[in-house]
């Protein structure tokens, strides 16, 4: 679960390169992005905290299929770059999420 605002912190982008080494285990993955985590999957990141740093891992992302959910409405105030597992889900959904996880990771 990421839910800092890039454009003031490094903490987004660091947390999704923690979740791409996860990734990668036998562990199923899904990445929640809350308040302006979002911009972290959209067409324009030159803006971001971090940006050069979070370029070399988006197409990891892509690849992998990892799931990002989103809060709905996010679609209108993001512009998503398409190749992303993108889903929104409303608050009740990912509380459930968030609660039945065996692991979580809040950033």
């Amino acid at each position: 679960m990421i839910h800092g605002d890039p454009l003031k912190t490094h903490r987004p982008v660091e947390a999704l390169r923690i979740a791409l080494g996860l990734s990668t285990g036998d562990n199923p993955l899904t990445v929640v992005l809350l308040d302006r985590s979002p911009l972290l999957l959209t067409d324009d990141t030159g803006e971001l905290m971090d940006a050069e740093i979070l370029e070399k891992y988006l197409p990891s992302f892509k690849q992998l299929k990892v799931p990002f959910i989103v809060p709905v409405g996010a679609y209108p105030e993001f512009a998503f770059d398409s190749g992303f597992d993108v889903r929104a889900a409303s608050a009740r959904e990912i509380e459930e999420l968030i609660s039945s996880a065996d692991r979580i990771l809040a950033f």
